[in-house]
């Protein structure tokens, strides 16, 4: 009778080790940037009204994209929806790098146990894998909460260090912040005296605060992009300027999906290849004359 119970026992204890390994699960989620308003950038006099209008709704469908994230009990990954391109859109190089610049292009794979991620990244014709350790997010959690497509989530807010290479990152300068003499070269730049360029508008914030909402009814400690390290899948991320917001989950499908990093690309350390897009960019700019005529100058992720 002991011999039965015991047996039991174990069988029941592997099959809820088995279910713990074999889950997986699917997050649709859309992303989306408030885009740059171009009526303060005293670039051109050449662009018109129409101009500026059609560069602002342009840079608006950039920026809003949709991202799947497959993911297990340990590891994930993120990666954009593949779309096909309407006549007359960017070519694919193009639209590659672009993508890269705006928080997308590659896989993003992160593994929870061992802290660390893996993405592949295309920068100026040339292919990089990214690996480094997870950022150290100090996530406060607190007692609000609200639905997400029928989960209950929790609010949790940290503050992270922005990155340089991300242009979703860039802020307008606030001009009652400036200083007389500073607001005096404006009105000489603006008089047509002198050019300003991307610089001169927008600034890189040193430090990002972030508000996500997770739930603890789906126990993975995952989350979009580089986002983890809550008791729960992360449904929903804001930073002031960029919302990632889950529309569909889909838990324990039949067809499983290989949740294994990208193996294409020099490898190299996220300080490597920021430093390696920082460096092309100003030699970009310097080609250019400094002129301001070009895309912005930090570009990339």
């Amino acid at each position: 009778m002991k011999k039965g119970v015991y047996y039991i026992f174990l069988m029941l204890a592997f099959t809820q080790m088995q279910a713990q390994k074999d889950f997986q699960g699917m997050a649709v989620y859309e992303s989306k940037t408030q885009a740059p308003k171009f009526d303060g950038i005293r670039s051109n006099r050449d662009i018109t009204p129409e101009m500026q209008k059609n560069m602002e709704e342009r840079m608006k469908k950039m920026l809003e994209k949709t991202f799947i994230l497959n993911f297990d009990k340990s590891a994930s990954i993120y990666k954009e929806e593949e779309k096909l391109e309407a006549p007359g859109q960017q070519g694919g190089g193009m639209r590659i790098m672009m993508n890269s610049f705006m928080g997308g292009g590659g896989t993003f794979y992160k593994d929870v146990k061992t802290k660390s991620y893996t993405v592949d990244k295309e920068f100026m014709g040339k292919e990089f894998l990214v690996v480094d350790s997870l950022p150290k997010l100090n996530w406060k959690l607190e007692q609000e909460t609200k639905q997400i497509g029928g989960y209950t989530c929790y609010k949790a807010t940290t503050v992270k260090v922005a990155s340089k290479t991300d242009f979703r990152n860039f802020r307008p300068k606030n001009n009652d912040d400036k200083k007389p003499e500073e607001k005096k070269d404006d009105t000489k730049k603006t008089s047509g005296e002198t050019k300003t360029n991307f610089e001169d508008n927008f600034e890189m914030p040193k430090e990002i605060i972030v508000t996500a909402w997770y739930s603890p009814e789906i126990p993975v400690n995952q989350g979009p992009e580089n986002y983890w390290g809550l008791p729960g899948l992360i449904l929903e991320v804001n930073d002031g300027k960029t919302t990632i917001l889950c529309s569909k989950i889909v838990l324990n499908a039949k067809d499983k999906v290989e949740i294994k990093p990208s193996k294409k690309g020099k490898v190299i350390s996220q300080k490597d290849y920021d430093e390696t897009v920082l460096k092309k960019m100003k030699e970009f700019r310097e080609m250019n004359g400094g002129r301001p005529g070009g895309p912005p100058p930090m570009m990339g992720r």
